[in-house]
């Protein structure tokens, strides 16, 4: 079977100066990256230091104020659609979030029908319905594979709701639904949020195990783990009004641009 990476070349980040500006002031400001495809990148900081707003204009659905950037060989913020494209947001509090009411296989499914809409062949489009149910169900198993979600391990198994899944267990699913896109670019916000220590250590695993398999990972956590290849620690430069991380991503986000 065919791994989630096996098309997958991981997507290079470069940046210098890069910086944004929302209602409040700036989110962040005079970020430099220099990463190389398949690394994993720590964005480490306090709540309200920007480090979500850094991740979504790096995935090209927040448009910077100053600065450059280039992911994948495309310039921001003049190519922020192509850079979209190849990139998937896993949990992004206020963007991406899983639906409690959902079960784990209403979400998979769902993806899987949003990729081959909108990211299929004509060719593949043509097959019969059994070969595109075939290869899609490879493609969920391939990804649930990749994120180390065992779904015989849930309560009711892909039947589970949302609402009745552990903190780290989301944190797998919202990694294989982002692995189903096949992404060269994985995002994922609060990687280390309401984790005990062996949870914590088990979610850098993963994220190091996705970018060793070759897709750029971009991770926001409070402290940046020995996993990391790089880490960028952002500053509490939009915190100065009191304004909470979630608030400075709402208002930039709505202000600045999004996808």
């Amino acid at each position: 079977m065919d791994s989630p990476h096996s098309e997958v070349t991981g997507a290079a980040i470069r940046a210098e100066g890069f910086g944004l500006k929302g209602p409040r002031g700036w989110a962040f400001r005079g970020v430099g990256i220099d990463a190389a495809p398949g690394s994993l990148v720590a964005i480490a900081g306090p709540s309200g230091s920007g480090r979500t707003c850094l991740l979504l204009a790096l995935t090209g659905r927040m448009k910077p104020a100053e600065g450059w950037a280039r992911v994948a060989g495309e310039q921001l913020p003049r190519k922020m659609a192509a850079v979209r494209r190849i990139s998937a947001l896993g949990h992004v509090p206020g963007v991406s979030e899983l639906d409690p009411a959902f079960t784990v296989a209403e979400h998979l499914r769902e993806r899987v029908m949003l990729q081959r809409r909108y990211d299929g062949s004509v060719r593949a489009l043509l097959r019969s319905p059994a070969r595109r149910r075939a290869e899609s169900g490879a493609r969920i198993e391939a990804a649930l594979a990749a994120a180390g979600l065992d779904l015989a391990s849930l309560p009711k198994r892909d039947q589970t709701s949302v609402r009745d899944v552990e903190r780290l267990e989301a944190l797998r699913l919202t990694v294989a639904l982002a692995l189903i896109q096949r992404p060269r670019l994985l995002a994922v916000d609060d990687t280390d949020l309401k984790l005990s220590d062996a949870e914590r250590a088990a979610a850098w695993a993963l994220l190091r195990s996705v970018a060793d398999s070759g897709t750029t990972v971009l991770a926001v956590c409070s402290e940046a783990p020995a996993e990391a290849d790089i880490t960028v620690v952002t500053t509490e430069v939009g915190a100065k009004d009191g304004a909470t991380s979630e608030e400075g991503a709402a208002d930039a986000f709505a202000t600045a641009g999004s996808a």
